[in-house]
């Protein structure tokens, strides 16, 4: 197998027209309570937003999935997130949230590398999941 078979790596931005406090708040809110799957359905997560601090889908009675631990916070312009995200498999994820300020607003870099057995749909599908994340941040918050 060839390392390159083995890792994952996506960068995209989006510029919103908010101030950075405004768009890192909605940042978690994405993360967590707002995060859903394409149909809408919800996925009940959850993001302790401390270092340390869980992101987590909850099932209910205890049941769940870890996703990652928040590596880093730097409010409002740092989030990291390590753990397996939604890959039940061995892989190591780094989520890296960074938000900058330009003309007229705020620019979120999401940058995820991987490293492990990374299935192939999973691979295929971060990116359009995560565009689609970004977009749904700059939608809620510019209007």
């Amino acid at each position: 197998m060839d390392i390159a078979e083995l890792k994952l790596e996506v960068e995209q931005h989006v510029d919103v027209k908010c101030a950075m406090a405004d768009v890192f708040a909605g940042l978690l809110h994405e993360f967590g309570e707002k995060m859903c799957y394409p149909d809408g359905r919800s996925m009940n997560m959850k993001i302790e937003a401390q270092p340390g601090g869980r992101w987590y889908r909850d099932l209910g009675d205890g049941n769940g999935h870890l996703w990652g631990t928040i590596q880093s916070i730097k409010a409002p312009m740092l989030l990291e997130i390590t753990g397996s995200l939604f890959m039940s498999y061995p892989v190591i994820n780094h989520l890296e949230c960074k938000l900058s300020e330009v003309d007229g607003g705020t620019r979120v870099t999401l940058r995820h590398r991987a490293l492990g057995l990374i299935q192939e749909d999973h691979a295929a599908g971060v990116k359009e999941g995560w565009k689609g994340m970004l977009e749904s941040l700059k939608k809620a918050l510019e209007s």
